[in-house]
């Protein structure tokens, strides 16, 4: 598995950012969410925190 992010330090869509809720309000794990979303860990973790989301550590 590749663990370099060819989108580092790119900017949120609002389509990202939609799914980004989409996907927290059904419970998925943090791990899953950033693979679905093509984006690091800590960049989910961080986009929802900002957006004030809680997303499941792992499962």
């Amino acid at each position: 598995m590749k663990d370099k992010f060819e989108r580092h330090k790119q900017p949120w869509t609002a389509a990202e950012i939609d799914k980004l809720h989409t996907l927290a309000r059904k419970g998925m794990a943090l791990k899953a969410i950033a693979r679905a979303l093509t984006r690091s860990e800590e960049s989910v973790k961080a986009r929802a925190k900002q957006d004030g989301l809680s997303i499941a550590k792992l499962r």
